[in-house]
């Protein structure tokens, strides 16, 4: 997949979205999606980087359990056929709920 690629598959979830974060002040009202690519993890083979493997990380905001929101995120996520574990938690201080979809992405 491109850069370009992801972008448009995220931006075919339906929610605001930006990457890595909103400029301070300009965050939408929940629910929406931050994207990162937070680290990689490169097939190496005859001392190059043979395939660049990135982890791509989304982040699914909401101020409620959003069940359905999380179903059309997973819907696009399987068409495109990843393979993805999810993470939740609480965040107090904002009252808001993270779904965090944590996968790998060869560009």
């Amino acid at each position: 997949m491109t850069y370009a690629e992801i972008n448009q598959m995220i931006d075919s979830m339906g929610f605001d979205y930006n990457y890595y974060q909103f400029p301070e002040g300009e965050a939408p009202e929940p629910p929406y999606i931050l994207f990162y690519y937070p680290s990689s993890n490169n097939f190496q083979a005859d001392g190059i980087n043979y395939t660049k493997i990135t982890q791509l990380n989304i982040e699914f905001y909401s101020d409620e359990k959003n069940f359905d929101g999380e179903a059309a995120i997973e819907t696009v996520l399987d068409e495109y056929g990843f393979v993805y574990t999810k993470e939740e938690q609480y965040i107090e201080q904002e009252k808001m709920y993270e779904i965090l979809y944590i996968m790998e992405v060869t560009l």
